[in-house]
């Protein structure tokens, strides 16, 4: 018994010193990991946020980005991605890539002005005359001068995508004529140029998170707010609303960004990746929210909200009365830079027309 006794405790230490042996090797291979280069197979994380939930064509296009970024770097770069504003709102996250706590959010142009003042005049009501036109000046030379302006902000502009046409929601009244903004509180973006707007209109416009917005609405604290269908429908927002009124004020850019702290730490391969999959992705936001502005009409009105439509006449004459705010931001951001957007605007125009 003594012999069985000494040989089972001889067998313990020998799996217990093996075992030992096995997590040493394990740890060293951990930190070689952590912190080697690319060949030792280290993996980068990026962590995208985005304001909106995960059933908007933006989120659905940020899936398609991961997927295309994870499978051409071989796993060598992870994407987690945060949805609902899970990691704050644009003006917030876009500041955490500046200090490199967060390597992308994908922001609408408005909060971007509140970094880089030229990017006001892609706020300009009634700009943009449809998507297409939108499209060749954001994807053509204009559209990269201003994303090379975000570089002395530590922040990297890979490519445009679609949050589109901003419409009008509220609880009081349908949108008919520039008079039927009169008193009405308006949640907008913390952005200069939407509040001068909404002001002129006659509206009383109030700068919210968008994370706060259903419930403000819900409460009464404001009437109503201006989103693009997309967001309007999945949202929620028709629980709340009553009205749906399709000014298409301001055609809503949004701008994929990346920390450049981050962007400048990757190989030139990846950098390209990561661009590359950025343009691909964002022709599937393109698509995605296009068909889906098209089916969400059609669902509020199902939902038993009043939609209607705005006549040209009375566009015509929303457009007359925010002008002489359009002039004195003009001299603000510089009227070679405006007049160099409009010059493009007329240039896509005219192609199109062709």
């Amino acid at each position: 018994m003594k012999k069985i006794f000494s040989l089972l405790v001889l067998a313990m230490m020998v799996l217990v010193l093996a075992a030992c042996g096995g997590g040493n090797d394990d740890a060293s291979e951990g930190s070689g990991n952590e912190g080697g280069s690319e060949g030792s197979g280290e993996t980068k994380t990026i962590r995208a946020g985005i304001g909106l939930n995960d059933s908007h064509p933006q989120y659905l296009a940020l899936l398609e980005w991961k997927k295309l970024v994870e499978e051409r770097t071989d796993g060598a770069i992870e994407v987690e991605t945060y949805h609902s504003s899970q990691l704050g709102d644009d003006r917030g996250m876009t500041e955490a890539l500046q200090l490199g706590s967060q390597e992308v959010t994908i922001p609408s142009t408005a909060p971007i002005a509140n970094f880089v003042p030229e990017y006001s005049v892609f706020d300009f009501p009634f700009l943009f005359p449809n998507e297409e036109v939108a499209d060749m000046v954001l994807d053509g030379e204009v559209g990269q001068k201003f994303l090379d302006k975000l570089e002395d902000q530590n922040l990297v502009g890979l490519a445009y995508w679609e949050n589109g046409f901003r419409d009008v929601t509220n609880s009081e009244r349908a949108i008919e004529t520039a008079a039927d903004f009169e008193g009405l509180k308006l949640r907008t973006m913390e952005n200069d140029l939407h509040l001068d707007a909404f002001s002129a209109l006659g509206a009383n416009p109030t700068p919210m998170a968008f994370g706060e917005l259903f419930t403000a609405m819900q409460q009464g604290t404001v009437d109503g707010q201006e989103n693009p269908i997309p967001t309007i429908y999945l949202q929620g927002f028709y629980e709340v609303q009553d009205y749906v009124s399709t000014t298409h004020h301001i055609y809503s850019p949004f701008v994929f960004l990346m920390s450049k702290e981050f962007f400048d730490g990757l190989t030139e391969e990846q950098q390209t990746i990561v661009t590359e999959a950025a343009v691909e992705a964002g022709a599937l936001n393109r698509e995605l929210n296009r068909e889906a502005v098209a089916e969400y009409a059609e669902e509020l009105k199902a939902e038993g909200m009043n939609y209607n439509d705005i006549t040209p006449e009375a566009r015509a004459e929303m457009v007359e009365i925010v002008q002489p705010v359009l002039d004195e931001y003009a001299e603000q951001i510089g009227k070679e830079t405006v007049q160099e957007v409009y010059d493009a605007i007329a240039a896509a125009e005219a192609e199109l027309a062709e």
